[in-house]
């Protein structure tokens, strides 16, 4: 396992590939020697970062550097001055504005201007608002089908690339944001992009446009580098992106007040999240799901809240009619949903990691192919396969549903280091 902090943190990045400027369908690898008349990013060969000075422990779960986030980037480009560094953040998905919070928050305490756009999808603009009023919505909600998607990726990639031309960002910083990689290369911005889910088809887009990426160190070498990730610009980090922010906050107690769940003694809550239809990397519907539900609806003790991704989905659990069930109809603090559930039911995904790393029992019903980081907390028995409805015979109220936030405040810290000092070094490449 290698430490964030080695002075191979910034390796080389070796040539880089150039995007034409003809659209997404023109995306490609070439080699930039033999390729002029053509936009493309060069990136120095051998960024190099002085051990000594680098940076310092600030706080609980943050790291910072010594003279500034801004004032690194500039001695690294060689220029005098304090221009603040423009770092460009993407919410793709319902995930990343949890995710980057903290991660915004120790950019701008170390000088860096951030700007963030957002993509109406699922929940993902109403948490972005809820954090970043000012936040800029770039494309419209995603069409069904593959080509309606596909057109929608790239309706969203042009209106990025105004976006980027227009607010000229130093580096973009996303989880795979397929439109704001691609939007950034087209215009000449470094990307830095995490992802942790080695089977994700655009994966081969995503790492293939991107000058470092930050992946756990669960997830299998051989599998991304063929998709791209290869070892000079991969950077991994020990744990799971979840851990980096989940300690980020205070649980609040009468989170089952706001979603209308009144739990008596003896009773048990169960958090159900359903599957992530329509994706690239997941199939229709899981059958599992409505058995599951009806099981749970069954059961006198249990108060169920079922988390609907999106508004068809919210419909259709509606008309099963189900007793004891709560579908909310607006985003919820999922943390402090799960800090008081007895148990998390889920398609996979980050709400299944989020509960097994707060010490839920949790079960993942997932029908896609496994991830290595799901794997990985398998083994550790903190999640398991939900295969069969009498597996929920046993919903019992937890004995004790207090989260161990210390433990994850200290397994934050070399994860938010990493995406904090690979930003610094792609900031520092651009121009």
């Amino acid at each position: 396992m290698r430490c964030p902090g080695d002075r191979d943190l910034f390796a080389s990045l070796g040539d880089r590939a150039r995007v034409p400027r003809g659209g997404v369908e023109g995306i490609r690898l070439r080699d930039t020697e033999n390729a002029p008349g053509r936009r493309h990013l060069r990136l120095p060969a051998s960024p190099t970062v002085d051990e000594s000075r680098s940076s310092r422990p600030l706080g609980a779960g943050a790291y910072a550097c010594r003279n500034g986030f801004a004032a690194r980037c500039e001695r690294r480009r060689g220029r005098s001055g304090s221009r603040p560094v423009r770092v460009w953040i993407d919410m793709a998905n319902s995930p990343h504005p949890l995710l980057f919070a903290p991660v915004a928050r120790r950019l701008v305490e170390q000088g860096a201007e951030v700007l963030i756009t957002v993509r109406n999808h699922a929940q993902t603009l109403e948490l972005t608002r809820q954090r970043w009023p000012e936040a800029e919505i770039l494309g419209a909600p995603g069409r069904d089908g593959r080509l309606g998607k596909l057109g929608s990726l790239a309706r969203r990639v042009a209106e990025c690339r105004t976006w980027a031309r227009r607010r000229r960002p130093h580096v973009a910083l996303s989880h795979n944001s397929y439109a704001q990689i691609v939007a950034a290369r087209l215009v000449g911005v470094p990307v830095v992009t995490g992802m942790d889910y080695e089977h994700q088809p655009m994966n081969h887009l995503a790492f293939r446009g991107a000058s470092r990426i930050l992946v756990p160190e669960a997830v299998p070498a051989g599998v991304i580098r063929r998709q791209g990730a290869t070892g000079a610009k991969t950077i991994r980090y020990p744990g799971l992106k979840e851990e980096l922010y989940l300690a980020d906050f205070e649980p609040d107690p009468g989170v089952l007040d706001v979603v209308g769940v009144s739990r008596q003694a003896g009773e048990a809550v169960v958090v159900v999240r359903s599957a992530p239809v329509g994706s690239a990397y997941h199939p229709d519907e899981n059958p599992r799901f409505v058995d599951g539900l009806r099981y749970l609806a069954a059961q006198q003790h249990v108060r169920c809240v079922v988390l609907a991704r999106h508004e068809s989905q919210r419909q259709e659990i509606e008309g099963l009619d189900l007793p004891n069930c709560v579908i909310p109809k607006r985003a919820v603090d999922g943390r402090s949903l799960l800090c008081a559930a007895d148990l998390f039911i889920g398609a996979g995904g980050t709400m299944c990691r989020e509960a097994a790393l707060l010490g839920v029992p949790t079960l993942s019903m997932f029908a896609g192919r496994p991830a290595a980081v799901d794997g990985w907390l398998e083994r550790q028995g903190r999640m398991a396969r939900f295969e069969r409805p009498d597996q929920l015979d046993r919903v019992r109220p937890r004995a004790n549903r207090a989260a161990d936030l210390a433990r994850l405040r200290s397994a934050a810290e070399p994860i938010q280091r990493v995406f904090i000092e690979a930003t610094a070094a792609a900031g520092a490449l651009d121009g």
